[in-house]
């Protein structure tokens, strides 16, 4: 993928460093293109560090003297992305103007172009505005809404750059194939918490963002998306179905709601095995508290689901510690799985709470896949991948 990424002079340039990151990540080629005042919020030296790449401000000074800068920089591209745009940039583009590297570079493209507004909510709601977006709408420009809250000059409202992940979200959604188109998946994510008393609650470490990967990789592929999350701290993935849950009884009962007419379950969620077996609706003073908590076992979700596997793909999660593949290969047969992801812990950069992971893939026929050192995001990739390949597989057996 080759990639331009504008930046414009917003305060929301420096969400511009994660945008970049992850497209990188995502095994993108990245050309930045600044304005000048973008540079004035962010150095384009860091741009350049994570890009590897020069970045292109100023086409009479510190670019290429062999080249025309904003020609150069728009060759062989696969999409184009501004973000964050501002109004001013939108207007131009609107307009057909090209003043500066950046205005001139959208001139010049020949590949699909994303941009992704942030302003004040007055700015962003102005008829000008409003009209300029529409104008880029129907020359099919794709435009990645801003969300709603707290603004750089202290207002709340709309006009807020949208979240790093929804928008390399839209952009890899350009290259991802249509092959789940007419499926749904139901994926699970984060941890459960399960009550001592009104205060205390057992739980782990579970970030959700290996769920929340799923849902956003499985929805790139055209997939119908339910996801179903325990408590977690990141934002949601945009035009996903998402249903929020507390306890492992929450997310049974969700599960077995929505399973029903699914075609692919993935379940990455760290649901609790245990809980007390007899919470208290109030807190326990420390004082009066016992000396030990009794605890009875969760319901089996994933061994639930492959009793009755009805013809979907099911696929579930092992971390472990000690004898990873031994075990996922126990937990893949003893749960009738399609599919497991083996997940060894004690790995470096693996693990909960982590941007990236470490796993092996299991299929039910034994064919193992080991993925290295990867971003969740990539490792989500991959693993739709494999339930495409099962699908496929499934309706050529049929």
């Amino acid at each position: 993928m080759k990639i331009m990424l504008g930046i414009t002079g917003s305060i929301a340039a420096y969400k511009a460093v994660e945008v970049l990151r992850k497209l990188v990540e995502a095994g993108a080629e990245v050309r930045v293109v600044m304005t000048r005042n973008a540079a004035r919020f962010v150095a384009p030296l860091t741009f350049q560090a994570l890009s590897a790449r020069p970045v292109l401000v100023d086409e009479f000074s510190g670019w290429d003297p062999s080249s025309i800068g904003h020609i150069a920089v728009s060759e062989g591209l696969d999409c184009a992305l501004v973000a964050p745009a501002t109004a001013n940039v939108i207007g131009k583009a609107a307009a057909g103007i090209g003043d500066d590297a950046l205005s001139s570079t959208l001139l010049a493209l020949d590949c699909p172009l994303l941009m992704a507004p942030a302003m004040n909510d007055r700015m962003y709601r102005h008829a000008a505005t409003q009209r300029n977006l529409n104008v880029l709408r129907e020359r099919g420009v794709r435009i990645v809404d801003p969300d709603t809250g707290p603004l750089a000059c202290g207002a709340e409202g709309c006009g807020r750059l949208a979240s790093p992940d929804r928008i390399v979200q839209e952009v890899l959604a350009l290259f991802a194939p249509r092959d789940l188109s007419g499926r749904t998946v139901v994926v699970t994510a984060g941890p459960t918490r399960e009550a001592v008393d009104a205060v205390r609650f057992l739980s782990n470490p579970s970030s959700g963002k290996m769920g929340f990967a799923l849902a956003r990789a499985a929805q790139a592929r055209g997939a119908r998306v339910r996801l179903i999350t325990g408590p977690v701290a990141i934002d949601w993935p945009a035009g996903v179905d998402v249903r929020s849950v507390l306890s492992a009884a929450d997310m049974h009962s969700a599960v077995m709601e929505l399973a029903g007419d699914a075609d692919v379950v993935i379940m990455a969620a760290a649901v609790s095995d245990f809980r007390p077996l007899q919470p208290s609706g109030r807190k326990i003073k420390k004082e009066a508290a016992p000396d030990e908590i009794r605890l009875e076992r969760t319901a089996d979700i994933l061994a639930e689901l492959g009793k009755n596997a009805s013809g979907r793909v099911l696929v579930g999660f092992a971390a472990e510690t000690d004898q990873v593949l031994e075990h996922a290969r126990a937990k893949l047969k003893a749960k009738n799985l399609d599919l497991i992801i083996a997940n060894d812990l004690n790995r470096e950069g693996a693990g909960f709470g982590e941007d990236t992971n470490i796993v092996t893939m299991i299929t039910r026929s034994g064919e193992t896949t080991d993925l290295p050192l990867m971003s969740k995001d990539q490792i989500a990739a991959k693993i739709v991948d494999k339930v495409a390949e099962i699908l496929r597989k499934q309706g050529e057996s049929a």
